[in-house]
């Protein structure tokens, strides 16, 4: 079995050019093999008279050196014959003896014109004419490299072009088998692989392909090592202050407040692993292939409220003013999955605005969109944060020291959410400001866009 694509390329072409030789010939043959013998003949009848010409207006005294003459001729093998006795005979270097049959000899010499018959290669004529009233027949045949002479010349162009072929296939080739090398590499783990190129043909396309997919799978390298990083923080964080306390309860003698307080701890960095683990799950959840959504028709101003009157408690104990502007919209979407997104935002926007502070969240219909958005006065988010603010386990506050609570997921369930509604979600935030998240939803029903 050929494997090697230059291999198969090759013996592909060459199949192509031997296939189209051997037809060519084939058709040669039988469409034009009866006339191109005519005309070979035709020439040599037409070289024959001539040779006869000369030797009937010679005298006997010359004919001597006009056979000489004859014998010069590199073109053609003579003979020559009065009637049953060979005159004249001249025979080309590396040429076949012509033979003369006892019938043939007899057909010119009685005034005949002697045609060889149709075959390919082998051409003869014989012609009649008399010197002295004496009948004398004249044979004469082509050198065979000029009947051969095509043929070879269609050998060098089919040499020359087997060798352009390997060369051209070796041009086809060679990118691919860079290719095949930098594939075994990525396949190894590493990522870091550029193949330059300059083409601009179906293998220059493949080539950028292969240089975005390598970069692509390189970033998601990065992503997942971070996650992993990302994880391990959270997971060891709550751990090493559950393990420190529970050691301080089992070895120290304490009395019953101090006691409390670090079961208290220890209760907090449960509830928060268990937060963490949830968070997890459902972002597992938004991710898989063959998640499916169930819409339906409900009341979003409603969900909203709800939503809002949720997390009271929440927003009491910081003495938030909470402000809603919501219009009547009746929606078609999962109302369990947008359910979380809005527990998401607002939580969020709980979460970073400071004591006394201000959370608006507006609902309306504009043209053939559904537009929320949630408001907060808190702190806001660099600029420089807006394209990483949705990824999972990131957080705008790099020290994690713990002063707010969050395991940087809640943001990526958000977006999560929001693409599989085929919906928008923008941020707009300034420094010490606050920041402004907002979600444009397809008025459409949701099932009539999937």
């Amino acid at each position: 079995m050929i494997k090697s694509l230059y291999v198969r390329v090759v013996l592909t072409f060459l199949g192509v050019i031997l296939m189209s030789l051997v037809l060519t010939v084939v058709v040669d043959y039988w469409f034009y093999g009866k006339k191109l013998e005519l005309e070979k003949q035709d020439s040599l009848i037409v070289g024959g008279k001539a040779i006869i010409h000369s030797i009937e207006e010679s005298d006997q005294a010359s004919l001597e050196a006009i056979m000489q003459g004859l014998m010069a001729i590199p073109v053609y093998t003579l003979k020559i014959y009065t009637e049953d006795k060979l005159l004249f005979e001249s025979i080309l270097p590396n040429s076949e003896e012509i033979q003369i049959s006892t019938e043939q000899l007899e057909y010119v010499l009685k005034g005949g014109v002697y045609r060889s018959d149709f075959g390919p290669g082998k051409v003869m004529i014989g012609l009649p004419f008399q010197v002295k009233g004496l009948p004398h027949a004249l044979f004469i045949a082509p050198r065979e490299e000029f009947l051969l002479g095509g043929l070879a010349q269609l050998s060098i162009i089919l040499f020359f072009g087997c060798v352009l072929i390997l060369i051209a296939a070796r041009y086809i080739v060679t990118p691919l088998q860079r290719l095949t090398r930098a594939t075994r590499r990525m396949a190894k783990g590493d990522f870091s692989i550029q193949l330059q190129t300059k083409r601009k043909d179906e293998i220059g396309q493949l080539t950028a392909s292969f240089n975005q997919m390598a970069k692509e799978l390189g970033m998601l390298e990065q992503i997942r090592q971070q996650f992993v990083s990302n994880v391990s923080h959270e997971i060891q964080s709550p751990l090493t202050s559950i393990k420190g306390f529970t050691q301080a309860l089992m070895h120290k003698k304490m009395d019953e407040p101090a006691r409390i307080r670090l079961l208290s701890i220890i209760e907090e960095e449960s509830m928060r692993l268990s937060r963490l683990s949830e968070s997890l799950l459902q972002l597992s959840s938004l991710e898989s292939e063959h998640l499916q959504l169930h819409p339906r028709h409900y009341p979003l101003d409603e969900q909203l409220r709800k939503v809002v009157i949720a997390y009271e408690p929440q927003w009491t104990a910081k003495k938030l003013n909470v402000e809603l502007e919501l219009d009547e919209i009746d929606i078609c979407a999962d109302e369990d999955r947008l359910n979380q997104l809005w527990n998401n935002l607002l939580s969020n926007c709980i979460k970073f605005t400071g004591e006394g502070g201000t959370v608006q969240i507006s609902a309306a219909k504009k043209k053939d969109q559904i537009v929320v958005a949630f408001t907060d006065s808190g702190k806001g988010i660099p600029e420089a944060e807006f394209s990483s603010i949705f990824k999972a386990f990131y957080k705008v506050d790099k020290s994690r020291d713990g002063s707010v609570h969050g395991s940087g997921i809640g943001l990526s369930i958000v977006k999560r959410i929001a693409d599989l509604h085929q919906s928008d979600i923008q941020v707009s935030s300034r420094v010490g400001e606050g920041t402004k998240f907002t979600v444009t939803l397809p008025e459409a029903p949701l099932e009539e866009k999937m």
